[in-house]
């Protein structure tokens, strides 16, 4: 992978939401069979907001400044810090915008407010003048080492990483321990999962197997999108204001019609440390460890950190300050 891009004008944009935020708080509610109670941590800890979306966009300006402008997708909402990071941004020629919901889902208002990421990750490459070639991060994506565009695209295609994998129905094994269990009476997990959000892309691409993500950014050609989505009808995708076993994940959309078009570089390497869990405190050091010697790895992704205990979660913390 050793070509590069030419004059390529990279976008990069995140999809936030602060959890925090009362009058959110009031608005997903409005919307749910059983209502979450933000006074219980229980309920309302996979919700907070600890401060990410600082870290993600300062990471992106100190280690990606290649990246045009930076957009913030959310509903309503602004970072506390936006004009600071803002500034930030600009010091570094890189440009920082809030596009609220409404924007992405203009001609299709009768969707909002929508809690629902494959939903409102199926809008992004409706955001006003964002380039060709753009990169989704959630906010738990960060970047911790100098990259470069041909980390995401390589002479204009995408570069997708991931597994080859075959569809769920299509594996016997996985299959038959369902039946079993089926016969035993033991429940099988029936929320939409990661892994079949994505199957459902690559199917609507209409390929045969699939290329499993794990969590770091996607590299996407907007006109991909476009293209596609002339002939076939979004709302079918963004009508669910909750998570629904029939969405498709678009950036895995994106990467199968890439596939079948054969406009791509795919490779096994993610160069992700992902985290997950927190309870060893010793392996979330460890790992840490093994990040920074590893010129291997550039992503790195802290899903739900809010549900680290206090200990390690200001260690995480104080090493990401400290890099950005």
């Amino acid at each position: 992978m050793k070509e590069k891009n030419h004059n390529i004008q990279l976008d990069a944009v995140i999809t936030w939401v602060d959890g925090n935020d009362k009058k959110w708080q009031e608005k997903i509610n409005q919307h749910l069979e059983v209502k979450i109670d933000f006074s219980k941590k229980k309920e309302s800890v996979r919700f907070n907001s600890i401060g990410e979306i600082n870290i993600a966009i300062k990471s992106i300006i100190k280690y990606a400044p290649f990246f045009k402008n930076i957009y913030l997708v959310t509903d309503e909402q602004i970072p506390d810090d936006f004009e600071s990071l803002k500034a930030l941004g600009k010091s570094s020629g890189v440009n920082l915008e809030i596009i609220d919901h409404k924007v992405i889902f203009k001609g299709f208002e009768e969707f909002l407010p929508c809690f629902n990421s494959s939903s409102i990750e199926c809008m992004l490459f409706k955001i006003p003048n964002l380039s060709e070639h753009f990169v989704i991060f959630n906010d738990d994506f960060f970047i911790m080492k100098t990259m470069q565009p041909n980390d995401f695209f390589i002479n204009d295609k995408p570069i997708i990483r991931g597994l080859w994998k075959s569809f769920n129905e299509d594996r016997k094994i996985r299959n038959a321990y369902h039946k079993l269990l089926t016969l035993t009476g033991k429940p099988i997990k029936k929320n939409p999962s990661f892994k079949e959000l994505q199957q459902n892309g690559a199917k609507l691409a209409g390929t045969k197997r699939y290329v499993r993500r794990f969590h770091s950014p996607y590299p996407v050609r907007k006109s991909t999108l476009v293209n596609f989505f002339e002939n076939y009808d979004i709302t079918n995708n963004i009508k669910y204001k909750f998570r629904n076993k029939k969405n498709f994940f678009i950036f895995s959309l994106s990467d199968h019609l890439e596939v079948k078009n054969n406009n791509y570089y795919f490779t096994s390497n993610t160069k992700l440390t992902y985290f997950r869990s927190y309870k060893n405190h010793f392996m979330v050091k460890l790992k840490l460890f093994w990040y920074d010697i590893n010129k291997s790895k550039l992503f790195i992704t802290f899903q739900s950190l809010e549900m680290a205990d206090t200990k390690t979660q200001e260690y995480i913390l104080n090493w990401l300050d400290k890099k950005i």
